[in-house]
């Protein structure tokens, strides 16, 4: 077992786990403590064939049950009556900004903080992305396009949105708390991955993306900082604020997505007719980084260096093994 700056891991093969990136034991599922169960009601109800004593009804606000009795001298029965909350007026809700503590300030970006935080409700952790509302543009468009896609979203390779905060003068959403990302998961382990880390990440990775491409949706920043890592070794996808929705009509995309070096060359050279060809680009840059421990084509300067990274590597390639150039481009119609 290891314990120290990794994640607990089973071990599968007899490496020593000392300086070295130890393997994870593959999740296919989400545990059984954490699925949410849905109860299904039978369709045809009928209230003539049941006597009132038995009728059961449940408050959507507070989940206080509420009974009809019937009196037993035959008298009419009396009203409904709803039970008070167990809880009081002042207690914390969903919903309200007083419900969760921020406990530390994890990071911040051009329009949005974030913290870890704790619930007051049921006292779990929390991630809270605190987004700073300006009067005169109102809510940032990214926000409102994160928010109304991942509330839709429910995969154990998707990150969970628990609560969304409303106030004047900010937008807080909220979200499970996962511990770190892959960005600094393969920090803490420089020089590539376990072999068997990179296939149950990649897996993972595929899977969660699989699922939002049957649905439509582009992620459009896939990179390692946007996919949270748990302490179990589960892969997330996060940050959907760039995402896009196919179904929504658009003749044009924006060509200024995904971060400089997981974007294909098509969109570098201006292109906005893409598919879901641009989130397996990404795919395949951050697998050779998980292999090798450095970013496949890390420009520095602008898109122009960028391209010549990428068409170096292809030429070399190509030099190196005889494979035509045409390969590493494949149309749909050689596919």
């Amino acid at each position: 077992m290891l314990y120290v700056g990794q994640i607990c891991v089973t071990k599968m093969s007899t490496r020593s786990c000392q300086g070295s990136d130890s393997v994870i034991k593959p999740l296919d599922t989400i545990p059984e403590d954490r699925k949410v169960r849905v109860q299904r009601t039978q369709s045809g109800f009928d209230p003539f064939e049941k006597p009132a004593g038995q009728v059961k009804r449940v408050h959507s606000e507070n989940n206080a049950c509420i009974n009809a009795k019937s009196s037993s001298s035959g008298k009419e029965s009396p009203k409904l009556r709803r039970h008070s909350s167990p809880s009081s007026p002042t207690s914390p809700k969903f919903g309200k900004a007083d419900s969760y503590e921020k406990l530390e300030k994890l990071g911040e970006g051009s329009y949005a903080t974030v913290y870890k935080g704790k619930s007051k409700v049921n006292g779990k952790l929390v991630a809270l992305k605190v987004i700073r509302l300006q009067e005169e543009e109102g809510t940032p468009f990214t926000a409102i396009r994160e928010a109304s896609l991942l509330k839709g979203l429910k995969h154990s390779n998707i990150v969970l949105l628990h609560d969304i905060i409303h106030t004047k003068e900010t937008l807080t959403l909220v979200f499970e708390y996962v511990h770190t990302d892959l960005c600094q998961y393969m920090d803490k382990h420089p020089g590539g991955l376990h072999p068997d880390n990179v296939r149950l990440f990649l897996f993972q990775l595929l899977r969660g993306l699989s699922y939002i491409h049957q649905r439509y949706i582009l992620h459009r920043d896939l990179k390692p900082q946007n996919l949270l890592i748990s302490d179990t070794g589960e892969l997330k996808l996060a940050d959907f604020g760039l995402a896009r929705a196919k179904s929504v009509p658009s003749h044009t995309y924006s060509n200024e997505v995904v971060t400089l070096w997981y974007r294909p060359p098509d969109v570098l050279l201006g292109s906005t007719d893409y598919s879901t060809c641009l989130d397996m680009w990404g795919v395949g840059c951050i697998f050779v980084e998980m292999i090798q421990g450095v970013a496949a084509f890390p420009g520095m300067k602008d898109i122009q260096d960028q391209l010549e990274r990428i068409f170096l590597l292809i030429l070399f390639s190509w030099i190196s093994t005889g494979v035509p150039a045409r390969s590493f481009f494949m149309t749909q119609q050689d596919i």
